[in-house]
């Protein structure tokens, strides 16, 4: 198992990267939010040779204008990973299978050459998601064991804390495996 972390604005830019293989960094969320540390979280984890992943949290509607946004904010490299981050939002909502399923076929349309993930609770896989479409993978986040989340279905990552940061665990047999991954979309 490989080891990452996942970042937000709530986070420093000057984040410890010692024994981490990859790093989600949150990009955008809505039509209107960009991380205002993105540039600098960005930075860490390339300089720490990470492979790094952007994540967007999803609204429900304009799903497309969503996906462009994430798209246009989200530096673009090869081997980055991008993924749909689908939850509650603030207000209580959350958007639909088929508005999460038409975000990541959208994403995936936008940017070929990407792997594009789905992140979302065990809660949320069990028991609102009807679909089971996670595009090229499913980042799980179950707080157990690392690496032993609570589904049967195949997964990619795994956050299994979020004290004192969200700590993951990525499926792969080493950093080669996960940055050829990365870079075979």
């Amino acid at each position: 198992m490989l080891r990452g972390i996942d970042v937000s604005a709530y986070q420093s830019s000057a984040y410890d990267t010692d024994g981490l293989s990859f790093v989600f960094i949150k990009a955008t969320e809505g039509r209107s939010y960009v991380n205002p540390k993105l540039s600098a979280q960005t930075k860490t984890a390339r300089d720490a040779g990470c492979v790094v992943g952007f994540y967007h949290f999803l609204w429900p509607g304009d799903i497309t204008a969503q996906a462009e946004y994430f798209v246009g904010k989200a530096p673009e490299r090869a081997g980055d990973l991008l993924a749909l981050d689908w939850e509650t939002t603030g207000d209580g909502t959350h958007a639909s299978n088929a508005e999460k399923d038409a975000f990541i076929r959208k994403v995936k349309q936008l940017r070929p050459d990407n792997r594009v993930l789905l992140y979302t609770s065990r809660h949320f896989w069990l028991t609102i998601d009807t679909t089971s479409y996670a595009g090229d993978g499913l980042w799980i986040a179950d707080y157990v064991t690392a690496g032993k989340p609570r589904i049967k279905a195949p997964w990619r990552f795994h956050q299994y804390t979020s004290d004192p940061v969200d700590r993951n665990v990525a499926n792969f047999s080493g950093k080669a495996a996960l940055k050829e991954w990365a870079g075979d979309a």
